[in-house]
Formats: structure tokens, C-alpha cells, sequence
């Protein structure tokens, strides 16, 4: 599995089971994988048509974000955020079993929202902000 990570958080990557983890602040993506993959999961602001040549032919493009390009050859799979309940009971769970792993970087009081706001669009947050009440 190839993972993109910055720096600062290249080791707790590696640590989720990456085999390679390419550092996205020196080098682009679709510069730094230099094999054909099966999957592209595609979670951030990158441009899609940039990762797209990284497929193998039967590969498939998964995106929260944008789907792939009018007119490319690959299969998309858009995901989207639901309300669920049971299911995240079954996470919670998963969670205080200790099978379901969630790095929390931090945990602030709700009133630094905007400021945690302003952080994540300056890619400045590793891991997840726990706002308390």
C-alpha cells in the first residue's frame, strides 16, 4: 500500500501499514508512485486528473471529493458522509476495543472552532481536534 503523508506524520503512517509513504509536500503524487496501483483513494483537494494515469486499466478511482474526469477510462466510486446511528455505535466500539485506531492530535475547548477552522484550511492539524464543550 502507498500512502501520502506529510513529514510530520510519514511515521504514524508507516505505522497504519503502509509500505511506502510518499511525502506530498516535496514531490507530487502522481510524480512520486512510479508503478501502476488497483485503487486511488481520492480524499483531497489534488487535481483528479492528475492521479488518474496511476491506474492500472481495471483500476478504480475513489473519491470523496470530485469524480474523475469527463471521458476517463477508469470506474468512479463516489462516497458520501450518512447519518447513522448503529453504525457509529459499531465504530465506537470498535474504538474502546482497541481494533479501531482514531489519532487524536489534540483536544481544545469549542471555542477555538475558527481557529481549528483556520488551521485545518492551512494544512496545519496532524490527526483529529476533539472540541469539548
Amino acid at each position: 500500500m502507498i500512502a501520502t503523508a506529510s513529514p510530520r506524520s510519514a511515521g504514524r503512517i508507516s505505522g497504519y501499514g503502509a509500505d511506502e509513504v510518499v511525502d506530498y509536500t516535496a514531490t507530487p503524487v502522481a510524480e512520486a508512485v512510479t508503478v501502476p496501483v488497483d485503487v486511488v483513494l481520492h480524499l483531497v483537494t489534488e487535481p483528479a486528473d492528475a492521479l488518474l494515469g496511476l491506474l492500472k486499466p481495471d483500476g478504480v478511482f475513489l473519491t470523496t471529493t470530485t469524480p474523475a474526469p469527463d471521458g476517463a477510462a477508469v470506474r468512479t466510486v463516489r462516497m458520501y458522509l450518512r447519518s447513522d446511528a448503529a453504525q457509529l455505535a459499531e465504530l465506537v466500539a470498535k474504538v474502546d476495543a482497541g481494533t479501531l485506531d482514531v489519532y487524536v492530535g489534540e483536544r481544545r475547548p469549542l471555542s477555538d472552532l475558527a481557529a481549528v477552522h483556520e488551521q485545518a484550511a492551512a494544512g496545519k492539524l496532524a490527526g483529529k481536534v476533539v472540541l469539548v464543550p
